[in-house]
């Protein structure tokens, strides 16, 4: 299911410098023109979707009114480095259960890199044609879909958060 509704979602990237530059998969993305880095938390835009593990809910169809209004972003930091750092006035969306294709953490649950997490956002959002281009750009991105292919059609499909939390009982 591809429901793409002719408005582009703009891209953000909020950094902590905590990765391996060479590894940095929204850097790449940066060379490519394809987000936007912010170097500060608070310079995203008002009302931007700030992908999080700890998100206030699971990123659903019924934020893409906002996302396609006021952006998309991640924040760019080390799993390693402890817990992810909250944006604070911004909303925060969580993923549904999806599986890592990056070399890093092939396989294993939650543990996304950011271009897999803006992309997996921009599927369920319905705008698949976007998160192919993210993926496009790694050797590896399109295992990413072929990894998830079914859960992220089902999260696209899904219309309310319950029914993403639905979809993903099915995946756990």
């Amino acid at each position: 299911m591809s429901v793409e509704t002719g408005h582009k979602i703009r891209v953000y990237a909020t950094h902590f410098e905590q990765c391996d530059p060479k590894r940095c998969t929204t850097r790449k993305l940066e060379r490519f023109g394809l987000v936007t880095v912010v170097p500060r938390r608070g310079r995203l835009p008002p009302g931007c979707i700030v992908l999080h593990p700890e998100g206030d809910h699971v990123l659903a169809l019924e934020d893409r009114g906002r996302a396609e209004k006021s952006g998309l972003a991640v924040v760019d930091s080390s799993w390693r480095q402890g817990s992810v750092p909250r944006i604070a006035s911004r909303p925060s969306r969580a993923l549904p259960f999806l599986l890592a294709a990056n070399p890093v953490n092939y396989g294993r649950p939650f543990l996304l890199s950011s271009v897999e997490a803006l992309a997996a956002a921009l599927f369920i959002l319905r705008h698949r044609d976007e998160a192919e281009l993210l993926l496009s750009k790694f050797a590896w991105g399109s295992q990413f879909l072929i990894l998830n292919g079914e859960p992220l059609e089902a999260y696209a499909a899904a219309r309310t958060r319950a029914e993403v939390l639905t979809a993903q009982s099915e995946f756990i």
